[in-house]
């Protein structure tokens, strides 16, 4: 029998990788489907933001946490970063649907969810919150080897957050990787009508290390982030990724979408993440649509059993959370 060459055993490895990283792109989206659903039926309170279109981001960059200290602090847009951590999808559902079994206890609704298990040192409402949480963990993990990231969209790159904490970041020479999920609105408006100039030239500017990809290719996430992880660790300071993708749903819950220009969208799904990584599977490892299917059925079932799971999960009893409250 032939032994298996290195290029070959390589390649069998990256193959297994990446249908794994489809699968949790995949699971995401149809996550956010039902969260979507369920909150249209009024199952789901507050409001919620949804991931839908950006997949490829959180789980290229999560994919390379590897090391025991590192964390991610993400946005309100959070579901994906946390399912891409390892997040149990049956704990965020009944987060989302306020039961007890949640991540949280039901408690922290969809945009503060928090689960140092799976380093997510949590989710932030408050428009670049995730920017001063990382930086902070920063600080302390300089120490231990650790790695901060932090998840933000463009809107924030015009917040006092933004230069305060990529300087401090500089001058200490941060272990810390700065992740701009540029989606191309600020809520309800282009980017470019209220950023004066390019994002990624402001970390620039400051010495930072800084690249702009193609945030709906997994492949170029993941191998970027894997540099900047790396880097971040070895001592070399702040690493800022701008990754260019696109939300295929309105801001949050009362948002239509109807500001975006004729077309526009149809073009941006042309790039949906899901079908960016399909071909790839396929074009790179000889990966059958069958297979892939295989994939989409088996998260099918995981979602249904995660719904009903956490449709049926108690609330939270009154005295349990005055205990919470006491400590």
């Amino acid at each position: 029998m032939a032994r298996e060459t290195p290029a070959a055993a390589s390649a069998a490895k990256d193959s297994e990788l990446y249908t794994e990283l489809y699968r949790r792109m995949r699971l995401i989206r149809r996550f956010e489907d039902e969260v979507q659903r369920l909150f249209q039926q009024g199952l789901v309170h507050g409001t919620t933001h949804l991931y839908s279109g950006q997949e490829a981001g959180a789980v290229g960059v999560c994919s390379v946490l590897d090391g025991d200290d590192d964390r991610v602090a993400a946005t309100y847009r959070g579901h994906g970063a946390a399912l891409a951590l390892g997040v149990s999808p049956e704990g965020l559902m009944a987060e989302l649907l306020g039961r007890a079994t949640g991540v949280c206890q039901g408690r922290s609704g969809s945009m503060n969810v928090i689960d140092l298990e799976h380093k997510l040192m949590g989710c932030f409402s408050i428009v670049g919150g995730s920017i001063a949480a990382a930086t902070g963990m920063a600080l302390a993990l300089k120490r231990k080897g650790g790695v901060a990231v932090a998840f933000f969209g463009d809107g924030t790159a015009n917040q006092g957050y933004f230069p305060e904490c990529l300087n401090f970041a500089r001058v200490f020479d941060l272990p810390v990787v700065y992740v701009c999920e540029n989606n191309r609105y600020g809520e309800f408006t282009p980017f470019e009508q209220v950023t004066g100039g390019k994002i990624i030239d402001r970390p620039l500017t400051l010495g930072i290390h800084a690249e702009t990809i193609d945030g709906n290719d997994v492949w170029t996430v993941r191998e970027t982030a894997a540099a900047a992880v790396e880097r971040a660790r070895k001592g070399e300071g702040p690493q800022f990724i701008e990754s260019l993708t696109y939300r295929f749903v309105g801001h949050s819950r009362s948002d239509p979408g109807a500001y975006r220009a004729p077309g526009e969208l149809d073009e941006w799904r042309k790039r949906d993440p899901l079908t960016v990584t399909r071909n790839g599977l396929g074009e790179r490892y000889g990966i059958t649509a069958d297979a892939l299917d295989k994939v989409d059925e088996d998260v099918e079932r995981e979602m249904a059993a995660v719904v009903e799971a956490a449709s049926n999960a108690p609330f939270p009893q009154p005295e349990r959370a005055r205990e919470f409250k006491d400590g």
